[in-house]
């Protein structure tokens, strides 16, 4: 059975809550693998609509849901989303859900920290979301963790928490905090420690025997490619890699594990909080996009920012992730325009680039080079086949396609799940 790895291949919120939820509905396990409880998904079924930020998205289909190591983890939201689905009617045992017991924790002074550091940066800002997902990254790589596993021994944390503390009450010094509390710290472990480990487990080696098994497997990615701690639009990133390679490492299972990657690409662009945006709207126009698709943050409620669709990050974030097809949501809000534009490449202090550059100066200063099409009357909203699409929402399809340099597997024509035009199952790879 092929499985599918699915990735966000803007800046996030591609609406891949909708898309994770119509391949959780036949997969058999579904596997988180980075970010944390900063990614936003909305999922709606039926009459219902969810709201997740750490749970996989095949919960709500009582499909085998999986936290794998990739992920860092807040325990306290963990039993906060956890009670707030149930009081949706929404099973969760540890029948069909796991937490990989070496996942990384995020705790108070991680939040701590996230907002310190934001507050001070005045105009060199990042835009997090100020849940401490940076600084429990940091402390993963420096060695200085206290993950999953170790809430089943917390009478033996003093050495960790020494080296915990000795870099975080440095910090808050800096800030002019008092040092960690080491004694509410702990107690406050303690007392989420049972909810927590009630389902933790070495989720590598499940997946393992699922996989042996020849189930179908779904890789459920956050955030963005453009995001990607190496590959986005560095500073203005998130802390983990995004990318869909990260599937392997943030699972437990090998590379050969990732099978079909659908990249999720909304028919125009946009962006959350701070950083470079070639193809922004600061104009009627953008205020348009963001009225027609809805455009706030799941996490935070922020409003995005919006533009035209920008097929050079396509492209690049296409090629970076290996992807299989995309699948293509959205297309209704571009209903009604005259002309849509689309940005074929950029112009940087006189030459002409078709990638996006590294430097932050660079990224900031490009300036796009659109292509113009003719728009449609129609509407192509709640559209389940080509039959029922405009013949000019064909064609931008097919020039986004073309430009991008990778197939449309599927076209999402609202948050319903049945509202897909199908092009190309992944699962039948």
């Amino acid at each position: 059975m092929a499985n599918v790895t699915v990735i966000g291949a803007q800046w996030g919120d591609e609406g891949k809550g909708k898309i994770v939820d119509w391949l959780a509905s036949r997969a058999d396990a579904v596997v988180r693998f980075q970010g944390g409880h900063n990614a936003g998904h909305t999922l709606v079924v039926g009459d219902q609509t969810y709201k997740l930020s750490l749970l996989p998205s095949g919960i709500v289909t009582g499909t085998l849901s999986i936290v794998g190591n990739g992920v860092v983890l807040d325990p306290w939201h963990l039993k906060a989303e956890i009670e707030k689905l149930e009081g949706q009617g929404v099973e969760i045992t540890t029948e069909n859900f796991a937490i990989a017991d070496n996942c990384p924790l995020i705790l108070p002074l991680h939040r701590d920290l996230d907002g310190l550091r934001e507050t001070a940066a005045g105009a060199g800002k990042i835009g997090t979301t100020g849940r401490g997902i940076g600084p429990a990254y940091e402390d993963k790589v420096g060695r200085r963790a206290i993950r999953v596993c170790d809430l089943a021994h917390l009478d033996a944390l003093d050495a960790q928490l020494d080296r915990l503390c000795a870099h975080h009450d440095a910090l808050r010094a800096g800030f002019g905090q008092p040092p960690v509390d080491r004694a509410a710290l702990l107690a406050e472990l303690r007392e989420i420690a049972p909810f927590v480990l009630q389902y933790a487990q070495p989720v590598w080696k499940r997946l393992k025997k699922v996989r042996k098994a020849g189930a179908r497997i779904l890789f459920e990615g956050a955030q963005g490619v453009l995001l990607d701690v190496d590959h986005g639009t560095y500073p203005f990133v998130t802390s983990s890699n995004t990318v869909s390679g990260t599937a392997a490492s943030g699972s437990g299972l090998g590379p050969n594990a990732t099978g079909f990657v659908l990249g999720i690409v909304k028919a125009y662009t946009t962006r959350v909080g701070s950083g470079p945006f070639p193809t922004e709207l600061e104009d009627e126009t953008g205020q348009r996009l963001g009225e027609r698709g809805h455009e706030f943050g799941t996490v935070t409620g922020r409003k995005r920012r919006c533009g035209w669709f920008d097929a050079v990050l396509v492209r690049q974030s296409c090629a970076i992730s290996g992807v299989t097809g995309i699948a293509l949501t959205k297309l209704d809000v571009l209903d009604g325009f005259e002309t849509v534009k689309i940005c074929t490449g950029y112009r940087l202090r006189g030459k002409i680039l078709d990638y996006f550059p590294s430097h932050a100066a660079d990224q900031a200063a490009v300036e796009p080079i659109y292509e113009e099409m003719e728009g449609w009357s129609g509407t192509t909203a709640g559209a389940r086949s080509w039959a029922d699409l405009p013949a000019q929402a064909i064609k931008y399809i097919q020039r986004v396609q073309e430009l991008i340099e990778t197939p449309v597997a599927l076209v999402s024509t609202s948050p319903e799940r049945e509202d897909t035009i199908l092009v190309r199952d992944p699962f039948d790879d």
